[in-house]
């Protein structure tokens, strides 16, 4: 008898032991699988959910994150604004969910900011740039390997020659963010 409770406790030990490490096992896993999450994939995973992000020289937006690039994400605000966020400028974003995906397509995977503000540029849309100081409007004239040329009009008024009180040429790596409306 005091074998068999011997060996039930030794059996249990062993158990509890193989439990222990295969534990272990599956959590270093988990810690590997999610060291390779990129904050792009974490982005990805809360598509069509409304995020709150905080930016480096602008004040903080809310909307519904429509679409990821591979540098840049795409937010629908209030009152039928869309932002243009380079990765690079984000300093937090909010409520998003546990999930995470990854770039799906070749299409996709390559979609990035220049892209997108080529897009703007070719729409003439009037916009809003954030780049560190006082907000600037105008229309997007070109966008280059690195940079962007801004015409710089009000807001209210048609890109015309005789509304552009001058031609701003902006880095990529210092536009924060880019309102249009």
């Amino acid at each position: 008898m005091r074998w068999d409770a011997l060996f039930a406790d030794l059996e249990s030990q062993f158990d509890a032991l193989q439990e222990g490490e295969l534990y272990g096992e599956v959590a270093d896993r988990i810690r590997a699988e999610v060291g390779k999450i990129t904050v792009l994939d974490r982005l990805r995973g809360a598509v069509d959910t409304v995020v709150r992000v905080e930016l480096a020289h602008a004040e903080p937006v809310q909307g519904q994150l429509t679409r990821v690039g591979n540098d840049c994400l795409l937010i629908e605000a209030e009152r039928f604004e869309e932002w243009l966020i380079p990765v690079h400028a984000l300093v937090a974003v909010h409520r998003l969910g546990p999930w995470a995906e990854p770039a799906v397509g070749t299409v996709a995977g390559k979609l990035g900011l220049a892209h997108l503000l080529r897009g703007i540029a070719r729409d003439r849309s009037p916009v809003t740039l954030f780049c560190g100081g006082t907000p600037v409007t105008g229309t997007i004239d070109r966008v280059g390997a690195d940079f962007l040329e801004l015409a710089e009009h009000p807001l209210d008024a048609p890109r015309r020659r005789t509304e552009v009180y001058n031609v701003r040429l902006v880095p990529t790596q210092a536009l924060c963010a880019l309102r249009r409306r």
